[in-house]
């Protein structure tokens, strides 16, 4: 007779998911950081102010490519916008209110729940925003609100709310001859990206819908032409190029139980 003894069942292995916050920067020097890089940005873009005779030369020219690269006019969207004040209304809010507060909750999201991507959102954001800053200065441009040749309205003024001064020329709070390239849409387009890089939700892809309608805004309340966007798209390419993406943003602590000895087979054969 035989008598066999089943191998204990092995447990299961056991993984454990914890937020990897060891990539986490200081919290106060990461404010110094942001809030420094801000007025940097704000105060560099004053030197491109009063360049106007240059800016406007500039617009001339940006138009003329457009048209040379049989881009659709920027006058297509707008009209769409002036067809409902309220849409139109909705759309100078968006541009003027959307764009600081929600680049800001994206980082401080990122900086609570993916710690190793907001450090890579936040270089990148620098790098694109510094690079923007020389473009800025080396190649003033008018907006398309203010060039005649795009028969345009200037839909802040007329409809409101605005973020700019009614004379460009004296304008101190911003910098109106500063279109190329679009911050709005790189910026937008940046969250996007991070969150998509950040997150493993099947819908993440919606994000894609923020910079499709920042642009559509910028276009159609005639801030900016198709090719600042394309400007910022280009640098925002750079800087993903040469900014690494991180290790994902979560650590994997596995606890292995080992399983039980198989014990020795006892027969007896009589």
């Amino acid at each position: 007779m035989e008598s066999r003894t089943e191998p204990a069942e092995r447990e299961p292995d056991i993984a454990v998911r914890e937020p990897d916050t060891s990539a986490r920067p200081p919290l106060v020097r990461e404010l110094l950081l942001v809030v420094g890089l801000f007025l940097v940005y704000k105060f560099g873009r004053q030197l491109a102010n009063g360049h106007t005779g240059e800016a406007f030369r500039n617009a001339h020219h940006v138009w003329d490519a457009e048209r040379t690269l049989r881009l659709p006019g920027e006058g297509a969207v707008q009209d769409v916008l002036l067809g409902s004040d309220t849409l139109v209304h909705i759309a100078n809010t968006y541009y003027a209110t959307v764009h600081f507060p929600a680049t800001a909750l994206f980082l401080v999201w990122l900086y609570l729940r993916r710690p190793r991507h907001y450090v890579w959102s936040r270089r990148v954001l620098a790098a694109l925003t510094a690079a923007a800053l020389v473009l800025h200065l080396a190649f003033p441009l008018a907006p398309p609100r203010m060039l005649d040749a795009a028969g345009l309205v200037d839909t802040g003024q007329v409809y409101g709310p605005t973020v700019y001064g009614a004379a460009p020329q004296t304008d101190s709070m911003a910098n109106q001859f500063a279109a190329m390239p679009s911050l709005h849409f790189g910026w937008a387009l940046m969250l996007a990206v991070g969150l998509i890089a950040a997150t493993s939700s099947r819908w993440r892809w919606l994000w894609l819908l923020h910079p499709l309608i920042t642009l559509l805004v910028v276009v159609g309340t005639a801030n900016h032409y198709w090719l600042d966007a394309f400007a910022a798209t280009a640098l925002l390419g750079i800087a993903l190029a040469v900014i690494r993406l991180p290790v994902p943003g979560r650590s994997l602590v596995v606890r292995r139980h080992a399983p039980a000895r198989e014990p020795a087979a006892s027969g007896a054969g009589r």
